[in-house]
């Protein structure tokens, strides 16, 4: 299946309709766990010399089939779904990492991300430094001997930067460490990082994936690509006290990372996703191409037009052809950018909490991806626990709003945002 296009793989791979009863849609296996033929067949799947299901919360036949189509879009070998993005990124890592290991992450993240790792990760003896990642030879600078991944956004959110994964990627290597990518922004329709030296990829499934607000899901997508017997990574080559002595590298070759997150990580920390979200995840997924492409076409015309506007200082979209990330996106996202813009709002802090305030039609909440146009002002809600500083890093700036650019027609999100800027109070607009 995985040869086949884009359109096709999201709307079959993984699905074998002759073994889920001739149904042409996916079902939902709303089941806890799985009755076992015998006692030897119990104890077959246990050992991992037979596949199979065993309990829900380390895989389930809904599951398996968006794991499938998933890894397919994204060219890993295998992948694993979780309860929300964020449970993606911190199974991955705690499976992936110890105490006392060290990240290199661009600091160009999602707040709730950086949050992670500058705040919780450190109280159990993980610690990040956090790069420019626009020099992506500030990776291998920040490097540390106990150094043990890169962790970047392939486009990032909401600074809207769009990384050179490739010459990341030859830094990751020449320290042997694995790159994880979180692409869900850009998602797999309009970037693959795995084709670009990505190791790991990590979706939020609840953004343009699902694409309707309404479930929650992560995933993590493994290559296969790296060399976890390289010496730096001793919980794969040697017996794992966590799983009955299992040497996860010589056993398991090329998929043992993702074997690790599913029959330690998903098992220990429990962070899986529910059947019926797969289920509702999977029919945004068969739609995905169709809803990016107008996404990003939508996202362009709105910033054009916002530079246009009197009451707006800037606009960053990568592909505008003033962008300082343009030639990037040219090479990594030449069929689109995706359905994300920020701007600033002159008169800083207060005019741009007013923007937000009084759209309509976009509506004021803490999401990306939906269907439905959307509005946040940063500094106020999603990066307000961060520094100014950290903020500043993350590329929130008092004045930034952003939009999740919809699917309603263009001349009413004009016509909604006119409206709100209409709010602003005009003695800021004088030169």
């Amino acid at each position: 299946m995985s040869t086949q296009k884009f359109a096709t793989n999201a709307l079959h791979a993984g699905h074998d309709v002759s073994a889920n009863a001739g149904t042409r849609a996916v079902p939902i296996y709303q089941s806890t766990s799985y009755v076992f033929n015998d006692a030897d067949h119990a104890a077959n799947l246990f050992d991992l010399s037979e596949t199979g299901y065993i309990y829900t919360r380390i895989n389930n036949p809904t599951n398996d089939i968006l794991e499938q189509r998933l890894a397919a879009l994204e060219g890993g070998i295998a992948s694993v779904v979780t309860s929300s993005g964020t449970a993606a990124i911190s199974t991955a890592l705690l499976v992936l990492l110890k105490a006392g290991d060290h990240i290199v992450a661009s600091n160009s993240l999602y707040g709730g991300t950086y949050n992670l790792l500058s705040v919780t990760l450190p109280r159990l003896g993980i610690t990040t430094t956090f790069v420019d990642p626009s020099d992506p030879e500030n990776f291998g600078k920040a490097a540390q001997e106990n150094t043990r991944a890169v962790f970047v956004e392939s486009l990032g959110n909401p600074k809207l930067d769009v990384l050179d994964v490739e010459a990341i990627s030859t830094q990751a290597k020449t320290l042997r460490v694995p790159l994880i990518v979180d692409n869900t922004v850009a998602t797999p329709y309009l970037l693959n990082p795995i084709k670009h030296g990505a190791n790991i990829v990590i979706h939020s499934l609840t953004k343009y994936i699902n694409g309707n607000g309404t479930a929650l899901g992560g995933v993590i997508i493994d290559a296969g690509t790296f060399d976890y017997g390289n010496g730096k990574f001793p919980e794969f080559t040697e017996p794992s006290p966590g799983y009955h002595g299992l040497v996860y590298h010589e056993a398991l070759a090329e998929a043992a990372f993702i074997a690790k997150v599913r029959i330690e990580g998903l098992r220990d920390h429990g962070a899986a996703l529910s059947p019926f979200n797969a289920f509702q995840i999977l029919q945004g997924l068969e739609t995905l191409e169709i809803r990016i492409k107008k996404h990003s076409e939508s996202a362009l015309a709105i910033a054009k037009w916002l530079q246009e506007q009197e009451e707006i200082a800037w606009v960053n979209y990568p592909g505008l052809e003033t962008s300082r990330y343009k030639a990037l996106a040219d090479k990594y996202l030449p069929v689109g950018q995706s359905g994300i813009v920020t701007f600033g709002v002159k008169g800083g802090f207060d005019s741009a909490k007013t923007v937000a305030n009084e759209t309509q039609l976009f509506s004021l909440l803490a999401n990306i991806g939906d269907t439905k146009s959307l509005i946040i002002h940063p500094a106020s809600t999603t990066h307000q626990q961060l520094s100014d500083a950290s903020q500043a890093d993350t590329g929130v700036t008092k004045d930034l709003v952003r939009l999740s650019v919809g699917l309603e027609a263009i001349e009413d999100l004009k016509a909604d945002l006119k409206q709100a800027f209409a709010k602003i109070d005009k003695s800021v607009l004088v030169h």
